[in-house]
């Protein structure tokens, strides 16, 4: 194996994420005026999918009842009207025409109930971040014209976190874009809207990858051991703190993932590889050339609390087999959350460790990966390849065994 000599340069481009969302957005219901779909297409198809209160029909056609004068979408909760004082319209034009007014439950003028749910969570992500006070539970659920109880529910199925979660993730934001600047830790925490020291340093350790004195002095006093080695993928970064591994990356240009390095951490000491660093290296190597040998290292993993569930649910996906953004989400509990679970992705540091590269469409179609959509693909055809031909040997000794 080879090490490259790396001596740290600058400047760098900033590193995007290229990762996208796997989310499918449908078109907005009530843009969708034209004729039911051949799925719909008799009234006993219509009424079925009302009986399922199915939710891909509703905008692919209305229904009236005619005792309480009013019409649906085919998902409505309303109490389920009996079948002959119900009748079907294409558009919502046609319902009124027919002297129908909107029912009030799933308000079918107001667009799609999840597009709605959507801007009420995103009203009050908005309302979070521009308080200087978080504002409490019971304010925002009022805003939202909720019950305290739907509203958190609601919000954590969107976002992924609690509102509280979602105000603190906010306000460590605000706390590292603060503390290189700030006159003092104490006033960095206190203008992102920290009220004791006691709770910010509780969770500083985990946002930050460092003490905060550290974090504001650019990385100074943190030693990062790091070294380049090839792999069947390229060059391949191993960099390292005191607690564990803190980067794993690939690409073409050696001297371009360390330049990414130190902007990560302009001001810390980034140390050359000595003889037991190299063996971490070696590792790091093997396991991405045979991911099922495991890697026994320790990893430095730095990240919010939802990043951090949403990075242990990867890690969760065998080598060889895939996983939807979407699949990711409700493994956590967070099934709305496919957002944020692709921006997790795209925020993992540790390539290969942290295996967001079985993550796929829903429909298995790769989306975009840090380090290069071809790289994504060389991984997963190796892995499945690799797991083929574990379960060809086993099963050969199985034979030979009988």
């Amino acid at each position: 194996m080879h090490f490259y000599p790396m001596t740290a340069k600058r400047p760098s481009p900033k590193h995007r994420d290229p990762h996208d969302n796997d989310a499918s957005h449908k078109e907005s219901s009530d843009a969708r005026t034209g004729p039911a779909t051949s799925r719909y297409a008799t009234d006993d198809a219509k009424w079925a999918a009302v009986v399922a209160r199915d939710k891909q029909a509703d905008g692919e056609f209305f229904y009236s009842v005619r005792t309480t004068g009013v019409f649906c979408r085919p998902s409505c909760g309303a109490r389920l009207a009996r079948r002959e004082n119900v009748a079907f319209h294409t558009d919502m034009a046609a319902a009124e025409r027919a002297g129908f007014r909107p029912c009030k439950r799933c308000k079918p003028d107001q667009g799609a109930l999840d597009a709605r749910h959507a801007a009420l969570v995103t009203a009050a992500c908005r309302r979070i971040e521009a308080a200087e006070v978080p504002p409490s539970l019971e304010t925002l659920a009022a805003e939202a014209g909720l019950s305290q109880h739907y509203f958190h529910r609601l919000f954590r199925s969107v976002t992924g976190v609690t509102p509280r979660g979602y105000a603190n993730a906010r306000r460590a934001e605000r706390v590292r874009d603060a503390l290189p600047d700030a006159e003092s830790v104490t006033s960095a925490f206190y203008d992102a809207g920290f009220n004791s020291n006691g709770r910010f340093y509780a969770s500083a350790d985990a946002l930050l990858g460092m003490k905060p004195a550290a974090f504001r002095a650019g990385g100074k006093a943190e030693s990062i051991r790091f070294a380049v080695a090839q792999c069947s993928l390229g060059a391949l970064l191993v960099a390292a703190t005191s607690r564990g591994l803190c980067a794993i990356s690939l690409g073409d240009d050696p001297d371009a993932l360390v330049r990414e390095l130190q902007d990560r951490f302009p001001k810390a000491e980034l140390v050359g590889a000595d003889a037991e660093f190299e063996r971490w290296v070696a590792q790091v190597v093997g396991f991405v050339e045979s991911p099922h040998i495991g890697l026994s290292l320790p990893l430095d993993v730095r990240g919010t609390a939802f990043q951090q569930r949403v990075w242990q649910a990867l890690r969760d996906v065998p080598a060889g087999e895939t996983a939807s953004y979407a699949h990711i989400a409700e493994r956590i509990g967070s099934p709305r959350a496919v957002r944020a679970v692709a921006q997790a992705c795209a925020s993992n540091t540790l390539a290969v460790a942290i295996p967001c590269h079985r993550i796929v469409r829903n429909d298995g179609a790769l989306s975009g990966y840090r380090w290069g959509v071809e790289r994504k693909r060389a991984l997963l055809v190796h892995e499945h390849e690799e797991r083929g031909e574990r379960h060809d040997s086993d099963h050969r000794s199985a034979k030979v065994k009988l």
